[in-house]
């Protein structure tokens, strides 16, 4: 076996008993050790059937080069992050597909103090379990044993909020069948204990490995219907939806609308610099200019990066930033050390409605209005370059700002687009955005698909 075709470009994602298999999990598990030299190693699984089965054999892998395993077993990927850090280990490991189809599984590594692995790192553990050029076993063999690190982490994602003014609101919460349900169980019991005044409906709440209610992915607009539903039949305030592993969440207003990723991010950044004015926002390429808006309304400075949560995690870092939001509903937090959050942003929505003491609609009424957006569009294609190159010969000359940062982004007088190849898919993305114009967004989406069909 030379080649492992589960290595993706920031993790490991395969469909179970095709590319992905309890003796490549073993592999992965040695190579993670030998190759970061760890000592110790937090791991960590998802509810899927094949989950239990594949993390015991990473683990046996780590055991084999010597590391020390703690296993905080059926969990959410942010308390790998959290409890890497927290217990000081070399390195973390969850077990999950997140979002995926049933019959796949994968891998997310990071390293201490729950820092993403460079580029260099994750190709050298690719490499060794791809060959197998595995060193001896280590003389003493790792342990493994069973730790718990949630007490720990409620008390840490709570921190961002006060407690006492939250509410009343209610809440209609869907984990999809995922490992949202128990966390989300301790984050509101903790927050109640506290002075918080929450009423909560629970939908498909209980983790299940079959996902009798298909597999939990908010952000396809044929799932939605079912969270956002429940809160009007129940006159709740909000809905919130998670992913499998839970480190994206996604809202729906008191008359059940999805809030569109890019004004979550909005009101993340709002919230945050509530109490630092002159903080720094990252911010991804497709969506930008009701960040901008009311990152410069709030005395804040926000700094753009490319897409993906590697990148985004190094920018906020190298800057310092306290937040971080993608479209896609990734979510990272400085004080949740640099990393992404599927929890932290309803505390904090929860908070911010509390304290407006308005609905959710009217957050993001003047959002919708001032910044139509088209969501993002997806285009196969063979030549993802040459379907680029193309529409920038077309714009760039009429546009008055082009950057390459992330594939290409032009804005004009009233409208913007950015066009970015998947890091993962021959696919091409495409954002439009349009100023307080929803027939302009309408007429460019059309003659953008068009130009890129011709293109291809």
């Amino acid at each position: 076996m030379s080649t492992l075709t589960c290595f993706k470009a920031y993790d490991v994602r395969g469909r179970v008993g095709d590319n992905l298999d309890a003796d490549i999990a073993y592999r992965i598990g040695r190579a993670l050790a030998q190759t970061l030299s760890a000592r110790s190693v937090v791991v960590g699984r998802d509810i899927r059937e094949s989950s239990p089965v594949l993390l015991a054999a990473l683990v046996e892998g780590l055991r084999d080069a010597g590391a020390e395993v703690l296993d905080i077993a059926l969990c959410g990927t942010e308390e790998v992050y959290f409890a890497t850090d927290h217990f000081g280990a070399d390195a973390g490991v969850m077990v999950t597909a997140s979002h995926n189809p049933i019959d796949y599984n994968g891998v997310k590594m990071v390293g201490a103090g729950a820092r993403p692995l460079s580029d260099t790192t994750f190709r050298e553990i690719e490499r060794v379990a791809a060959t197998a050029a595995f060193g001896p076993k280590a003389e003493t063999r790792g342990g493994h044993s069973p730790v718990s690190a949630r007490a720990a982490y409620v008390e840490r994602v709570c921190a961002f909020v006060d407690p006492a003014a939250i509410g009343p609101l209610h809440l209609v919460a869907n984990p999809g069948n995922g490992c949202a349900g128990p966390t989300f169980d301790a984050i509101i019991d903790h927050l109640q204990a506290r002075g918080a005044q929450i009423r909560v409906t629970r939908l498909h709440h209980a983790p299940d490995a079959n996902f009798p209610n298909g597999i939990p992915n908010p952000l396809l607009p044929e799932n939605q219907p079912v969270t956002a539903e429940a809160v009007t039949a129940h006159g709740a305030d909000l809905g919130v939806a998670w992913d499998g592993d839970f480190d994206r969440c996604f809202f729906f207003d008191e008359a059940g609308g999805f809030i569109p990723g890019e004004f979550v991010v909005g009101l993340l950044a709002e919230a945050v610099l509530e109490s630092n004015p002159a903080g720094k926002i990252v911010y991804d390429p497709r969506v930008v200019w009701n960040t901008r808006r009311i990152v410069r309304d709030c005395g804040g400075e926000a700094i753009m990066s490319r897409t993906g949560h590697v990148l985004v995690k190094d920018k906020m870092r190298a800057e310092g930033a306290l937040y971080g939001g993608e479209m896609s509903a990734h979510h990272y937090f400085r004080d949740f050390m640099y990393c992404d959050s599927g929890m932290i942003p309803w505390l904090l929505m929860l908070e911010r409605l509390s304290r407006a003491k308005t609905c959710f609609s009217s957050l993001v009424a003047e959002m919708r209005q001032r910044h139509p957006s088209s969501g993002e569009i997806n285009f196969r294609v063979e030549s993802t370059d040459e379907v680029t190159a193309s529409l920038r010969a077309r714009y760039e000359g009429c546009a008055e700002t082009v950057d390459g940062l992330d594939g290409i982004s032009m804005e004009f007088d009233s409208w913007r687009f950015n066009l970015r190849a998947s890091n993962t898919e021959p696919l091409l993305r495409l954002n439009v955005e349009t100023l307080d114009c929803p027939d302009l967004l309408r007429a460019r989406v059309l003659e953008l698909s068009e130009a890129i069909r011709a293109a291809a």
